[in-house]
């Protein structure tokens, strides 16, 4: 993995080029908001071949001296973008996001400020149905006990709680078939699943068949004829809380909750109490809510789960890609051009 570029790298280049008597820079300026420890060192040429980069936490220091030079800004994880922020930049024309889910972001807000609101779609998708794939096998077959086994113990037979379960042959269900879900729903396929979906609008016959899935109109249905269930849909009010006590009831005891979506369409509590109560087997989650969880929340005390930092998409080549993607965003919107990813609502 490549190491970080931090805003610290950047601060002296900037004080030279944007002190008092400095000209102003040919390359227009990006305001990015990204989580603490900044961009990854082999991706910065991508942006900084196009843009002078201006972290958030400079830009916080002097803000009077930056806001009319910002005309991007890219933004990672939790969104800072509020009116406050809007409001003290008159330039900026686009938001890019990192990522395909914005509800972190207020886009009728940026809207109304003229600015437009853009994210990465399409190239994630490969990314984050590995990581569902991933999640599942791990699970299945208690692939982070059995590395913690070799690690810290000295066993020479493994012990009955060791056994996991066949993915081969089990049935997957999917909530959510959009690319995502029809690109986890192929790599099930070649492990033989039989796979069970459900989606607001049915796919194809022809796209069915490719992959052997079964449409189920009632989520209640493949709940219950599920081993597996992987949530794949976008966060909105109306998927939020989606998986709740109800549902996790209908689920197989032997059934495992597999989530690569937002944290916020699993209810948690209900979550935590159903796997207390042996209601479910297992869960295995990307996302969760907040991210990162706090250290003593209760469903990082269960070895039936498997919690990862939200890195569905976190490889070198998809997130080349990404960044590839949002400098296209944003030059587009600064050249007056149509950005090929505007988010519109």
């Amino acid at each position: 993995m490549c190491p970080y570029a931090s805003a610290a790298v950047f601060t002296q280049q900037l004080e030279h080029q944007f002190g008092e008597t400095s000209p102003i820079m040919e390359k227009p300026c990006i305001l990015v908001i990204i989580r603490e420890k900044g961009i990854y060192q082999c991706l910065a040429p991508c942006i900084e071949k196009h843009f002078t980069t201006i972290f958030y936490e400079i830009f916080a220091q002097k803000k009077e001296h930056f806001a009319d030079k910002i005309h991007a800004a890219f933004v990672w994880g939790g969104s800072l973008v509020d009116h406050s922020l809007l409001q003290s930049l008159p330039k900026l024309k686009v938001v890019v996001n990192g990522g395909v889910g914005v509800d972190h972001l207020d886009i009728p807000l940026i809207n109304s400020f003229g600015v437009k609101v853009c994210n990465t779609p399409h190239v994630v998708d490969n990314a984050t149905a590995d990581i569902g794939m991933s999640l599942m096998l791990a699970s299945a077959r208690k692939l982070i006990q059995g590395h913690n086994i070799s690690k810290y113990r000295e066993l020479e037979l493994l012990s009955e709680s060791s056994l996991g379960n066949d993915v081969s042959g089990a049935t997957l269900g999917i909530i959510g078939m959009g690319r995502i879900g029809y690109k986890v729903a192929k790599r099930a396929k070649g492990f033989d699943m039989k796979i069970l979906y459900h989606n607001r609008n049915r796919r194809t016959e022809e796209e069915e068949k490719a992959v052997g899935a079964v449409y189920c109109e009632k989520m209640e249905e493949l709940l219950r004829k599920s081993d597996f269930v992987m949530v794949v849909v976008n966060l909105s009010p109306q998927t939020q809380k989606l998986i709740g006590a109800k549902e996790l009831a209908m689920m197989k005891p032997s059934g495992t909750l597999i989530n690569i979506s937002r944290g916020l369409v699993v209810d948690q509590d209900a979550l935590v109490d159903a796997l207390q109560r042996k209601i479910i087997k297992a869960a295995a989650l990307d996302v969760t809510y907040p991210e990162p969880l706090p250290r003593d929340h209760p469903l990082l005390s269960f070895p039936n789960v498997i919690v990862l930092p939200h890195m569905g998409t976190l490889t070198v080549e998809t997130t080349r890609v990404m960044v590839e993607r949002m400098v296209t965003n944003a030059l587009a919107a600064l050249n007056g051009e149509q950005p090929p990813d505007e988010v519109k609502i």
